[in-house]
């Protein structure tokens, strides 16, 4: 990341040397390259020109950047290092680094919550009511790891969220024929996967199942 926002951040100052912007433009412009290079601005230097006078605020100027290497060498250094602080003095480090993987676990669970599922306050009356929307809410959360995890190991780099979404076009519809003598052929049947779709279906090992038998009914029976 650190390395995305230099070469942003490079780009942009290079753009700016050639415009030559008037110095309060060059400000302006600098000041939003700042904001979007975040610690990435100190690893470079600038030399600004002074400010004109007021009367020629209109005037282009210029400007010199460098990479400050010093910045940089020390950044790569302490890259990969990671502190935790905690009161708990007398606990085994690598228990609270156990803990604190936990307490990241558990805030992603809340995130995947409310974003990936959706799940939204009910304010249930009964208390057996909010026993079942718990367990349905943590039964599609545990299906959802599920997935993650297999994701991970068949086809890494691809989302829970990803790959329900590449599979939301499968549909399972019903298909109805009337016949001659007042009855309905009814053919249960989902749509023809992707070949994308067929690519990951294979890579999870996931199989669909047989296309059902057909139905034929009472044309009545089935409006009812």
């Amino acid at each position: 990341m650190r390395q995305r926002r230099l070469k942003r951040l490079w780009k942009r100052l290079k753009e700016l040397q050639q415009q030559r912007p008037s110095y309060e433009t060059l400000l302006l412009k600098l000041g939003s390259a700042r904001k979007e290079a975040g610690r990435a601005w100190s690893l470079v230097k600038l030399t600004l020109p002074q400010a004109p006078p007021k009367q020629e605020r209109s005037r282009r100027v210029d400007f010199s950047f460098a990479l400050n290497k010093a910045k940089l060498r020390l950044t790569r250094r302490r890259e990969g290092r990671y502190l935790l602080r905690s009161n708990m003095s007398g606990t085994d480090p690598a228990k609270l680094w156990e803990f604190y993987l936990q307490l990241s676990e558990v805030e992603a669970a809340f995130k995947q919550l409310k974003g990936d599922l959706a799940v939204r306050p009910i304010y249930h009356q009964r208390e057996n009511r909010i026993e079942a929307h718990i367990f349905v809410a943590f039964l599609a959360y545990c299906i959802q790891v599920t997935l993650k995890h297999r994701l991970w190991l068949k086809a890494p780099g691809l989302t829970a969220r990803q790959a329900l979404d590449k599979f939301s076009t499968l549909q399972m519809l019903d298909v109805h024929f009337p016949t001659t003598d007042g009855c309905e052929l009814i053919f249960t049947r989902y749509t023809e996967p992707e070949p994308d779709q067929q690519l990951l279906l294979a890579q999870l090992d996931w199989i669909l199942p047989q296309q059902p038998p057909p139905r034929i009914t009472a044309k009545i029976a089935a409006q009812m």
